[in-house]
């Protein structure tokens, strides 16, 4: 089992000094959340609360991420980071793909890239990207971020893009690993047809069971027996040893572990210091006694 910790809406100072402590107490890598602006107004909700309520974003520190990513390999030597998750239609994907690559090339490969869609049609109206057709989009998106981070001449002729042969230099050291996030059916299908892995967002373990057991059956109808698929969850059975057993048994390669609820209004005031403690004692706890 791998580590993954997560830590978001927290003062943007905190980020470097908790991911080198994440990576001396041994953790494989660490989340890093994506938010491009905030509304003044807006009749969306937050579809992975219990409430819908998107308030807790107001006025929080969010550093353009893969900004924050460049920042923090800068500060690590062996912690991999996951954009969890990027939204990637909004994107111009040909920038994506210089941007990925060269964070994958300066770090050593320690980009997995998490993608998903947006579930804000307002950083659709901001980024001048329709809402409509946005998965057909996200995966013409997928297809060529595989392609130009190859660093090899790409092209590619779509309903939404049409590239003419190019080449993109420095490509990717090794090829980054796209993880796809979302909960619905297309999301999980998408994960096992264009990525290489799917992130869970989160809820009770009786959903998450429901999307394992979904996600065993598009790979199975999609004839994938890939031994490198990675999936990423959040999960209370994360906490304890047994619970890693159990996790393990259905097929989960990632945990994601957090230890404070970040759906909050106001700034974050928990303590730099108590972070890090907290994150060292599940290392000791978790850890250090599932892999020895």
């Amino acid at each position: 089992m791998r580590f993954t910790y997560a830590e978001a809406m927290t003062q943007a100072s905190y980020y470097a000094p908790l991911a080198q402590a994440a990576e001396a107490a041994g953790y494989t890598s660490m989340t890093i959340a994506d938010s491009l602006i905030y509304p003044e107004s807006s009749d969306s909700t937050y579809p992975y609360t219990d409430t819908g309520d998107r308030e807790f974003l107001d006025g929080k520190e969010f550093i353009e991420t893969m900004v924050l990513c460049a920042h923090l390999f800068a500060h690590t030597t062996t912690l991999r980071l996951t954009p969890f998750v990027l939204k990637l239609p909004v994107r111009p994907p040909v920038l994506v793909a210089k941007q990925a690559s060269s964070l994958a090339h300066l770090s050593g490969g320690r980009l997995g890239l998490g993608v998903g869609l947006s579930p804000w049609p307002e950083d659709f109206d901001a980024l001048g990207v329709p809402w409509e057709r946005r998965g057909k989009r996200m995966d013409e998106c997928m297809d060529i971020l595989k392609g130009l981070t190859t660093g090899e001449f790409f092209s590619y002729s779509g309903e939404f893009y049409e590239i003419e042969s190019l080449k993109q230099c420095p490509g990717a050291p090794s090829p980054i690993p796209l993880l796809v996030g979302g909960h619905v059916d297309a999301a999980l299908r998408r994960a096992v047809r264009k990525g290489d892995g799917w992130m869970h967002a989160g809820g009770d373990g009786e959903e998450l069971d429901r999307l394992l057991k979904r996600l065993a059956e598009i790979r199975a109808e999609e004839g994938d027996d890939r031994d490198d698929f990675e999936v990423h969850v959040i999960s209370y059975d994360a906490y304890t040893v047994d619970g890693i057993k159990r996790l393990e048994d259905k097929g989960v390669t990632d945990c994601i572990v957090g230890f404070r609820v970040p759906y909050i209004k106001g700034p974050d005031t928990e303590p730099l210091e108590d972070k890090i403690k907290h994150l060292e004692q599940y290392a000791d706890n978790v850890i250090a006694k599932v892999n020895g």
